[in-house]
C-alpha cells in the first residue's frame, strides 16, 4: 500500500528560496502565533498559517512558490486594513505577530544588496496586550492578568495597558473564581502545565502559558524595579512574594509580546480582600450586572444606569458596578460628589455638553508611550485638555457651604497638566495625516527652519509644473504631463499617438509604453526630481523631529495627564448619576455601619428603565434588620418575586458603588457580600443536572454567608421531589436563622414553611398579592404581610396558553387534589375521575402531609409541580394519567 507523503509545514522544508529562509527564521521564534510577514503593501502568511489565516478571515488561499514539488499556500491583508483582519484573528483566540522591514534599501546596497531586506518582529498582537482603538470597546477594560504563586499562597496580578491600570490582589484558592469573575480579563497568563480547573475552562478568558521561570518571586522583584527605575519597592508598597510572582509575570509577558517597547504603566496598587463587596460568579450572572444570561449588555443592570457620555466615565462606572465599596467613608464621599451635582444641576448640563466628545486621554498616552500615536492624537489630547480646563471653569463658579472635599483635589488633578494644550495645539496643521510620516502634520510658521526647507520642497515643484508647461510648448503636445508614480517617479506622460514627436527629440528618453500612453524622462527632470526628493525627506525629517519633540514633552508628564483624565471620569461619573436620580426620581441612600437594610418603595432599575409611560412600575417596601432579618416570601409564579429579589439586590450594589438609587428613601448597612440563587440551569457538560446545581450554589452561600451579607433564594428545592424539595428548603431557612444569621429574602412554593414564624423569631412571612376576577387572577406585583394559600398554577397554565380542555380538566384534578388534601376527598367520585386515586392501592414512597393512608396516585402527583410544567409536559401527564386508567380497567 502507497503511503501518503507527509504535508511539507514550515517545520520541514528544504531548500528555501532566500525570502523563505528568512520567513523560517523569524516563525521559530513565534511558534504559537500567526506571521503577519510584510512584502510591500501587504502582510502575508505561509503554510499552516494562511490555511488558519484564510479560513477564519474569508479570503483567497493562494500559493507562492513550491517546497519539494509540494505549493507553498499563502494568503494576504492589505497594510492599510490590517486592524480589521487582526480584530477578527484575536476574536477567535489567535496570536499575532507582526514582522515589518527593519532595514532601507540604503543599508541594504552597503551590505552589498544581497538577499532579502531584514526583517523582525516588531510586536505580538494577543488579546490582553490591545492598545488601539478600532480592536477595544472604548467603554470596557481591556485586562491582561497574570497568576502568581508562592508556596500555598495566590495572587493576581491585571493591567490594562490602554489606560496604565496595575493592581495585584492576594487570594485564596477558593476566591479566585470569584477575582476573575470581577476582573474580567480578557487574557490570562499562567504557568506551564497549570491544572485549569472546570470553571475556567468554560469561561471566556484566553489562557497564555508560559515557561515557570517567568513567575519566580525574586526575578518579579527585580522586573518591577527595573520597570519603576527605583533600587527598592519599599517606596511603592508592601508586597508579598506571591504578589511578586504574578505582577512579574505580567510585566515579563508584556516584554516578551511588544519586543521591548513597553507601555507606561500606573504605580502598582494592592488591593485588599475587604476592600469591596464579594459577588460570586453565580450571583454576577443571576443579576445580570454587565451581561445578561444571554450574554448582551442591553438589558443589564449597567445597560439601564449608565448615562455617562465619556468612555473613561463608562469605564470607570462598568469598575464600581463591579467591585462595589464596603467601606463607608468612601461610600459616602461619591454620594457627596452626586448630590454636589444634583444640586446645581445648570452646571452640571453645562459640564456633560463639554466632557460628549472628550478624546479618551488615557489610551492616547497608552498609544504615544509605545509608539503606537499618530499626529491626531496629539490634538486629541491638546482639545481634550483645553475642555477640562473649561469643565473646571464652569465648575468652579458655583460657590457652595456644603461643596464636596473632593473637589479641590478633583480640580488640581486636572489643571496641572493644562499648559500643555498651548505648546500642542499651535504646533498642528488643521488637516492633519493619520500617521507622522505620512508628513503635513506641522502647522506653517511654527517652526522657520522646516518653513525654510519646505519653501524649497514647493520652489521644487514649481519648477516641475513651469517644465512642464515648456516642454508642452516645445513639443507642440498641449496634452503633456508631468506625472508621477512608485515606479518611474516623476515622468513625461503623453498619449501614444503624439510619442512619435518626443522620439526624435534627442533630450527625451524614453522609460515605457502601455496601450494608451508612451512615458519619458529628461536629465533636467532627473535632477528637478532630485532636488526635490531631498527638500521633501528634509521636510518630513524635521517634521518627525518636531513630532518626537511634542511626543516627548508630552510623556514627561504622563503621570499628571493620567490624574487628569482619571479626575474627569470621576466628574463624568458623579454627572451620569445626578442625571439618572433627576430622571427616574432615585435618592440619596443612607449608609450605615450596622445590618439594616430598609428600602421604601423600592423599585427595580431595569425592568423600570423598559417601561413605557402608561405602565407604571408597582414599587415595594422591604425591611430587614436585627429582629427581621430573614423574609419568607410566597405566591404564584409572574407575581414579581423574582423581580422583588433582584431589585433590592441591585440597590444594595448601586448603594455601595456611589450612586443613587431608584427608591423613596433607602438605608442600608454595609453589604459584606452578595449571594444569589435566583434560577438555574443544566451543567450538562459535567453530568449536572438543575438540581445539582442548584445544590452546589446553595452550599456555597450557606457556608460563606456572614451576619453582614445579603442572601436572595428563589424556590430552593424545587428541582427534586416534593418532599426532598420541601425538607431542603426548611432545613436551609433554619440554618441562614440560627447560623449564618444573614440579611435573607426567601422565595418559596412551600407554603408549609410560614408555620416556621412560631420557633424562628426573626423569621417574617409576606406575599405577593394577587386578585381574583371572574375566574381570573390579576398580579398587582405587591408584598403585603402574611403567607400566600394557593399557588394559581392552573391559571398561569392558562395565561401561557395550554388548550381550554386542558386547563378545564386540570382545574378539576386541582379540585379533587385540594379536597383530599383537606381530608374532605370523595373516593369514589376520585376513581370515576383519575383510577390512580383509589385509596385501596398500596404503593409510593412519600407520605401525603395530611392523610394517614398511602395514595400511589397523590404520591406521584406530589413529584409533579405545576408551576414548573411547560404546556406540552402538562397535556403528556393528561395523557399519561388516561393510559393509566385503561391499564387499570384492563386488569379489572
Amino acid at each position: 500500500m502507497n503511503q501518503a507523503q507527509p504535508k511539507t509545514t514550515w517545520r520541514n522544508v528544504k531548500s528555501p528560496t532566500p525570502m523563505i529562509a528568512q520567513y523560517l527564521e523569524v516563525k521559530e521564534s513565534q511558534r504559537d502565533a500567526l506571521l503577519f510577514y510584510r512584502m510591500g503593501d501587504f502582510y502575508e502568511m505561509f503554510f499552516e498559517d494562511a490555511e488558519i489565516g484564510a479560513s477564519v478571515l474569508g479570503i483567497t488561499l493562494t500559493k507562492r512558490g513550491k517546497s519539494e514539488g509540494d505549493d507553498i499556500p499563502m494568503c494576504g491583508v492589505p497594510v492599510h486594513s490590517v486592524d480589521g483582519y487582526l480584530a477578527r484573528l484575536i476574536k477567535s483566540g489567535h496570536r499575532v505577530a507582526l514582522c515589518e522591514q527593519v532595514e532601507d534599501p540604503a543599508a541594504k546596497k552597503q551590505r552589498g544588496g544581497k538577499g532579502p531586506l531584514k526583517r523582525a518582529v516588531v510586536r505580538v498582537f494577543t488579546p490582553g496586550t490591545l492598545t488601539e482603538d478600532e480592536l477595544l470597546s472604548p467603554r470596557h477594560h481591556n485586562y491582561l492578568a497574570a497568576l502568581g504563586r508562592s508556596g500555598d499562597t495566590t495572587a493576581l496580578a491585571w493591567a490594562d495597558m490602554s489606560t496604565g491600570d496595575f493592581l495585584v490582589r492576594e487570594i485564596t484558592d477558593t476566591g479566585l473564581e470569584t477575582l476573575i469573575a470581577q476582573v474580567d480579563p480578557s487574557e490570562l497568563v499562567v504557568p506551564n502545565k497549570f491544572v485549569t480547573p472546570d470553571w475556567l475552562k468554560r469561561s471566556s478568558v484566553c489562557l497564555s502559558e508560559q515557561a515557570l521561570a517567568l513567575f519566580d518571586s525574586t526575578t518579579g522583584r527585580k522586573m518591577l524595579e527595573s520597570f519603576y527605575q527605583v533600587g527598592s519597592l519599599d517606596g511603592l508598597g508592601v508586597f508579598s512574594r506571591a504578589m511578586l510572582s504574578a505582577a512579574g509575570a505580567l510585566l515579563g509577558y508584556l516584554e516578551t509580546t511588544q519586543i521591548g517597547n513597553m507601555p507606561t504603566l500606573g504605580r502598582l496598587q494592592t488591593v485588599a480582600n475587604a476592600d469591596y463587596m464579594e459577588i460570586d460568579p453565580p450571583t454576577r450572572r443571576s443579576l445580570e450586572l454587565t451581561r445578561t444570561l444571554a450574554g448582551e449588555s442591553r438589558g443589564s443592570l449597567l445597560h439601564a444606569i449608565d448615562k455617562t457620555v465619556t468612555a473613561a466615565g463608562g469605564r470607570l462606572l462598568a469598575e464600581r458596578l463591579a467591585a462595589p465599596l464596603v467601606d463607608a467613608e468612601g461610600i459616602v464621599r461619591r454620594h457627596e460628589l452626586v448630590a454636589w451635582f444634583l444640586q446645581h444641576m445648570d452646571m452640571c448640563e453645562q459640564v456633560r455638553q463639554k466632557l460628549t466628545g472628550l478624546s479618551d486621554m488615557e489610551r492616547i498616552m497608552a498609544r504615544l508611550s509605545m509608539g503606537h500615536g499618530g499626529p491626531r492624537d496629539l490634538l486629541g489630547l491638546a482639545n481634550g485638555l483645553s475642555s477640562a480646563s473649561e469643565i473646571v471653569t464652569i465648575a468652579a463658579k458655583v460657590r457652595a457651604l456644603a461643596e464636596p472635599s473632593q473637589l479641590r483635589e478633583i480640580y488640581d488633578a486636572i489643571m496641572a497638566p493644562a499648559p500643555l494644550a498651548d505648546q500642542i495645539g499651535p504646533a498642528l496643521a488643521d488637516d492633519l495625516p493619520l500617521l507622522a510620516r505620512d508628513g503635513g502634520l506641522v502647522r506653517r510658521g511654527y517652526d522657520l527652519n522646516l518653513d525654510e526647507i519646505c519653501d524649497l520642497r514647493d520652489e521644487s515643484r514649481r519648477l516641475i509644473a513651469a517644465l512642464q508647461q515648456r516642454y508642452s510648448t516645445e513639443t507642440d503636445v498641449a496634452s503633456l504631463k508631468i506625472k508621477h508614480n512608485n515606479v518611474l517617479g516623476y515622468h513625461i506622460d503623453v498619449r501614444a499617438n503624439y510619442a512619435n514627436r518626443l522620439m526624435q527629440a534627442e533630450q527625451f528618453i524614453h522609460r515605457q509604453t502601455t496601450a494608451q500612453t508612451v512615458r519619458f524622462t529628461t536629465t533636467e527632470l532627473v535632477e528637478m526630481e532630485r532636488d526635490l526628493a531631498r527638500a521633501s525627506e528634509r521636510v518630513l525629517a524635521r517634521e518627525l523631529e518636531i513630532f518626537d519633540q511634542l511626543r516627548g514633552t508630552i510623556l514627561s508628564q504622563a503621570g499628571a495627564i493620567s490624574r487628569a483624565a482619571q479626575a474627569l471620569a470621576v466628574i463624568d461619573v458623579a454627572c451620569a448619576a445626578a442625571v439618572l436620580a433627576v430622571m427616574t426620581n432615585q435618592c440619596r441612600p443612607e449608609i450605615r455601619n450596622n445590618v439594616d437594610f430598609q428600602i421604601e418603595k423600592g423599585r427595580h432599575p431595569v425592568i423600570e428603565s423598559m417601561l413605557d409611560g402608561a405602565n407604571a412600575f408597582i414599587p415595594n417596601d422591604c425591611n430587614l434588620g436585627v429582629d427581621n432579618n430573614l423574609w419568607l416570601l410566597t405566591g404564584p409564579n409572574m407575581a414579581g418575586k423574582s423581580t422583588f429579589l433582584r431589585q433590592n439586590a441591585h440597590i444594595a450594589i448601586m448603594a455601595q458603588s456611589g450612586m443613587y438609587v431608584p427608591a423613596e428613601t433607602a438605608a442600608i448597612g454595609i453589604v459584606d457580600r452578595i449571594f444569589s440563587r435566583v434560577g438555574a440551569a443544566d451543567d450538562l457538560a459535567r453530568g449536572r443536572s438543575t438540581f445539582m446545581v442548584e445544590m452546589i450554589e446553595t452550599a456555597a452561600i450557606l457556608n460563606r454567608a456572614t451576619d453582614k451579607s445579603l442572601v436572595i433564594l428563589d424556590e430552593i428545592g424545587r428541582g427534586t421531589a416534593t418532599y426532598d424539595g420541601l425538607a431542603i428548603a426548611w432545613a436551609t431557612l433554619e440554618h441562614l436563622h440560627e447560623v449564618s444569621a444573614c440579611r435573607t429574602l426567601f422565595a418559596t412554593h412551600y407554603h408549609e414553611l410560614a408555620s416556621l414564624q412560631v420557633r424562628l423569631h426573626r423569621l417574617r412571612t409576606f406575599s405577593m398579592q394577587v386578585r381574583e376576577w371572574q375566574g381570573s387572577i390579576i398580579f398587582l406585583h405587591k408584598a403585603v404581610a402574611g403567607s400566600a394559600d394557593r399557588s394559581y398554577g392552573v391559571h398561569v397554565a392558562r395565561l401561557a396558553g395550554l388548550p381550554t380542555p386542558v386547563v378545564q380538566r386540570a382545574e378539576e384534578i386541582l379540585d379533587q387534589l385540594e379536597a383530599g388534601q383537606h381530608g374532605a376527598v370523595d373516593t369514589e367520585a376520585m376513581n370515576d375521575v383519575l383510577p390512580l386515586f383509589d385509596r385501596s392501592s398500596a404503593g409510593g414512597n412519600e407520605r401525603p402531609l395530611n392523610t394517614s393512608a398511602s395514595d400511589p396516585v397523590v404520591d406521584a402527583l406530589d413529584d409533579i409541580y405545576p408551576d414548573a410544567l411547560t404546556p406540552r409536559e402538562a397535556l403528556e401527564l393528561i395523557y399519561w394519567l388516561k393510559e393509566m386508567r385503561v391499564a387499570k380497567a384492563s386488569k379489572t
